[in-house]
């Protein structure tokens, strides 16, 4: 398995190159994966609420802000194994602010020493456009590419996606906006022609692999791990080697192609399974000199916990026979 995993790993890295996506960035993507893929629904055997949010490129103004939550949980019905979850996404950048609301589902299939999980995703959309066009020596009302300063529009998309995971391995495969929507904004009269300007939402690829490798002193392991991503056009790859120590506390480094930034990560085990992590990204080209601090802040929260507690088995002896 880790040698297929070394494989899968050297394949991406040589494949994916650079530039960006509609769909948001995330550094910590390990801790993240119901965002992109709904076969990872139930894969803890456990309700797992995550929230994570991330304001990218700090300064800039219309720069990305994301949040997202999520919350998957396993269940059994008919003798098999399945798993439901629900994501929900804020994401502003520029004069655009989104709002998507998604149901997941996976059904989960016993595969050697783990679990797959085959899963699919329905996600509501919402694009609010609030912009202020302005066009030196032009007049942007004439331009039938150029939508209203004012306008919202609602579409419904479907994802896939299956996961494996195992005791320390986990490999996952998915795509987003599988129906590739285009979103049609209110009529814009030009010339007394009507015209519908668009949001074309393009299809996404993602391809996630990570190990948890024990070290010589038990209270240490490594976890390396990498996302792959491709829109079809442009790709990028982002990398990442996080150290736990007593499964309690966690820290990393990583480094992404698309914007070229250096990540940091920190994490600690809060109390009863609230885990906090907090990474910074540093951006290493160009534009760095507009941003203030250098670069973007994620902060991801989550809690993972049972619905069902086991029922403990006591033995009562009767008076009678003390």
């Amino acid at each position: 398995m880790r040698g297929l995993l070394i494989s899968f790993l050297c394949g991406f890295i040589m494949i994916f190159d650079i530039i960006a996506q509609q769909d948001p960035t995330y550094s910590q993507y390990m801790f993240n994966h119901m965002a992109v893929n709904p076969g990872y629904a139930g894969s803890h055997d456990a309700m797992c609420l995550t929230a994570v949010h991330r304001q990218q490129w700090v300064g800039i103004d219309g720069a990305p802000v994301t949040s997202v939550f999520t919350a998957h949980t396993p269940f059994t019905m008919f003798g098999a194994s399945h798993g439901i979850g629900l994501t929900v996404m804020n994401d502003q950048i520029g004069f655009y602010q989104d709002v998507s609301a998604g149901l997941d589902y996976a059904f989960r299939i016993p595969l050697g020493t783990g679990k797959l999980g085959i899963g699919i995703s329905g996600i509501f959309l919402n694009k609010a456009l609030k912009a202020k066009w302005h066009i030196p020596n032009g007049d942007w009302t004439s331009d039938k590419a150029i939508p209203n300063e004012d306008g919202n529009v609602m579409g419904f998309d479907m994802g896939i996606g299956v996961f494996y995971r195992a005791d320390n391995v986990y490999l996952g495969i998915s795509s987003t906006h599988l129906l590739e929507p285009a979103l049609k904004y209110a009529d814009k009269i030009v010339n007394g022609v009507a015209y519908n300007p668009k949001f074309n939402m393009k299809r996404h690829y993602y391809a996630t692999a990570g190990v948890l490798l024990p070290l010589n002193n038990p209270a240490w392991e490594v976890a390396p791990s990498l996302m792959a991503y491709s829109d079809g056009t442009a790709s990028s790859l982002a990398a990442n080697v996080n150290v736990f120590y007593n499964k309690k506390i966690w820290g990393g480094m990583g480094y992404r192609l698309a914007g070229s930034a250096i990540i940091a990560i920190i994490g600690v085990d809060l109390f009863n399974g609230v885990k906090v992590g907090y990474s910074f990204d540093y951006t290493v080209n160009s534009l760095n000199s507009y941003i203030t601090g250098g670069g973007s802040h994620e902060v991801v929260v989550s809690y993972c916990f049972n619905l069902v507690k086991e029922k403990v088995v006591k033995k009562y002896k009767s008076v009678r026979f003390l």
